[in-house]
């Protein structure tokens, strides 16, 4: 009984450290896509569309490394990699739905999203649109998954 539970504490830490790997590279995603330093944007400037595309960003790869936690099969290793590889094809396809709308929208989109009244206190409304395109992406790849 208790080298299950042993078991089961491991098999926790070692799918949080892959679901942190992977939000930090949908941080890095936003840092890239978007100009300026996101985090002095957020915590420093209080810019409300860098903060909702951060925030729909890792809710999106949250709600994929779940679902593929879930589905993944009984051996640690195997689910491991499924739920690294299923993030990483999510993050892959969020950054192609955003350099999609980008290439059909005017202006630089990640501008226009942490940018939109001067001083980052408004949000644009492309910045809902983004955040709908990321959870949508994060549906289609949790439905994939499962």
């Amino acid at each position: 009984m208790n080298e299950d539970i042993l078991q089961e504490i491991g098999a926790t830490f070692a799918y949080g450290a892959v679901g942190i790997a992977l939000m930090a590279l949908g941080y890095l995603v936003v840092e890239v896509t978007t100009p300026g330093k996101l985090g002095r944007q957020i915590w420093t400037e209080g810019n409300k569309g860098a903060a909702l595309l951060l925030a729909v960003k890792l809710i999106s790869v949250g709600a994929i490394v779940t679902t593929a936690i879930i589905t993944s099969d009984d051996d640690l290793s195997s689910g491991l990699i499924d739920t690294a590889v299923f993030g990483g094809c999510g993050i892959l396809l969020m950054v192609i739905a955003f350099l999609l709308l980008d290439v059909t929208t005017p202006g630089k989109l990640g501008a226009t999203l942490v940018d939109a009244d001067g001083t980052g206190a408004k949000i644009h409304p492309a910045g809902w649109v983004v955040a709908a395109a990321d959870l949508g992406v994060a549906a289609i790849v949790a439905g994939a998954v499962s």
